[in-house]
């Protein structure tokens, strides 16, 4: 990328930081993947006052490290900042990219519908280039049916992607092997399978060998996770004791935290199993403290100040959301206001949910009572 950035391509080198980002990501070095967005956010913003496009895809990319070391205020801030730049200074995959990680912001406050409202929304607006399509997001749509109970959707996708436990292993696929186990797990927890806690087992060990020959140490934890829980399934506590400590044991100096806090309540039993002196035991016990942590809402940040004393962030938001909420004082309902404004039903719902988070309210009539108390509208129409 040096030569790139000598001959002043600066957006070609954020394009190439984000798969930079995504290979240090799987390969479980957050520090560095987290480096590679920064240093081009630096680059990005030293150049000339107009915005350099790939900037807000820089911000996304902060955001995922963030989210998985648990900063969900930080991720929260970052994703709002690449709204605020907008599409235009982001790359063509920016829009598809920022909305998924929207969407495990979501999920981690426990709106799984919305969640996956705007993963739907990400695949309309998909945009594929040189980098392969490794997460793709109907297996990310997939685990959000898991974790909602839906195992039936989690079944149909597995049936309409042709994947099966006995496949040849892939990079290309691994994110949605993995999946598939998690679905053969659910199954066997629903009782419709009684063996297939043994075939998620099989096929989570082969890709627990593909993966550490690859060096892709943060799907290395990833599965771990997962046999763990299958080894519980099994009733092997023993063994789903020293499989999850050695994943926390990975995943303890690069920060991983939400790999572990996504798996599920089931984990928590687990979790603690793990004694402080043990492998992992430490990590073991900040995780579990997390788990016990009341999520901040999405867009909003944490703050220590007394419940009712936080300051609406009226000043960040968007030009868009500022046309939803005018149309939030009106008659109009939200389809109305989506054809008004050209956009769907999603989307007005995703600015809804953003003007909520921000107002520190919870109602439209609420929110705009507050917009008309701050003055936010009269402000921003003269």
């Amino acid at each position: 990328m040096d030569g790139l950035r000598r001959d002043g391509h600066i957006s070609d080198v954020l394009g190439c930081s984000i798969t930079l980002a995504d290979i240090r990501t799987t390969q479980g070095r957050l520090t560095d993947a987290l480096r590679t967005c920064q240093d081009a956010l630096r680059l990005a913003e030293s150049g000339p006052l107009q915005v350099t496009r790939g900037t807000a895809d820089m911000h996304v990319g902060v955001s995922d490290v963030a989210y998985e070391r648990n900063d969900l205020a930080t991720a929260a801030h970052h994703l709002q900042r690449s709204r605020e730049l907008g599409d235009a200074a982001g790359l063509p995959q920016n829009p598809y990219r920022r909305r998924a990680a929207e969407a495990r912001m979501l999920a981690a406050q426990g709106d799984l519908p919305a969640a996956i409202e705007i993963l739907d929304e990400a695949e309309q607006v998909y945009f594929g280039d040189f980098a392969p399509n490794v997460r793709p997001i109907a297996a990310r749509r997939t685990r959000l049916h898991l974790a909602r109970g839906d195992l039936g959707s989690a079944t149909s996708w597995a049936a309409t992607r042709d994947l099966t436990p006995n496949d040849e292993l892939t990079y290309m696929r691994e994110f949605e092997h993995i999946t598939l186990a998690m679905v053969l797990l659910a199954q066997q927890r629903a009782g419709h399978a009684s063996a297939a806690v043994h075939v998620a087992r099989r096929l989570l060990q082969r890709l627990l060998a593909a993966a550490e020959a690859g060096g892709r140490m943060g799907n290395v934890i990833e599965v771990l996770v997962q046999l763990a829980l299958a080894c519980e399934a099994e009733g092997d506590r023993s063994r789903a004791t020293g499989l999850l400590g050695r994943a926390l044991a990975l995943g303890e100096p690069e920060g991983h935290i939400r790999v572990f806090l996504d798996a599920g309540p089931t984990l928590s039993a687990v979790l603690h199993s793990l004694g402080p002196d043990s492998p992992g035991g430490q990590h073991a016990c900040t995780v579990l403290a997390a788990r016990e942590q009341k999520p901040t809402q999405p867009n909003q940040p944490a703050s220590n100040a007394p419940a009712g004393s936080r300051q609406p962030l009226v000043d960040s938001l968007s030009k868009r959301e500022l046309d939803v909420l005018r149309l939030l004082d009106s008659d109009l309902g939200g389809p109305d206001i989506a054809r008004e404004l050209s956009v769907s039903v999603n989307t007005v719902r995703t600015h809804t949910r953003h003007i909520y988070a921000k107002l520190g309210v919870t109602t439209r009539r609420e929110a705009v009572r507050e917009a008309a108390r701050l003055g936010v509208l009269r402000r921003h129409s003269r």
